[in-house]
């Protein structure tokens, strides 16, 4: 198995980040062929998703979220900024871990599927995903 974390930033907004050419880099750096990615972000407040991006389906998917969890004063979890603890339910909708066939190095997923994070935490910008190989 090969393994790596690495940080993304966030920039303290909402955020849905195409995590495709990290994943890419991961691969060839592993020396992959066949196996299994998996991908996991050790946070109680981030998720991942596999997502069509640049289309407008980013957008939409965070607008989805601010009206399923909207930022106010119904959630008991209430430390950090207002709504904070909408940003701890997200991991119940959005898995924190995805797992992905890998066939010839490359990830399997359709033509225009992207591995992202999603964050809605505001209050914390900085992120850490790990991705391991596992060959098969």
């Amino acid at each position: 198995m090969h393994s790596e974390e690495f940080e993304v930033r966030t920039g303290g907004q909402e955020s849905v980040v195409d995590l495709t050419d990290q994943v890419g880099r991961f691969l060839r750096g592993a020396g992959a062929t066949n196996g299994l990615l998996h991908a996991w972000v050790p946070h109680a407040t981030a998720g991942l998703v596999v997502i069509e991006t640049g289309a407008g389906s980013d957008g939409d998917l965070l607008r989805a979220l601010r009206s399923l969890l909207p930022a106010d004063d119904r959630w008991g979890h209430r430390h950090g900024s207002p709504g904070h603890g909408r940003d701890h339910v997200l991991p119940a909708l959005l898995a924190p871990s995805m797992s992905v066939p890998v066939l010839g190095g490359r990830p399997a997923w359709g033509t225009w599927q992207s591995l992202c994070l999603v964050d809605t935490n505001v209050d914390n910008p900085v992120r850490k995903v790990r991705l391991s190989f596992l060959a098969g």
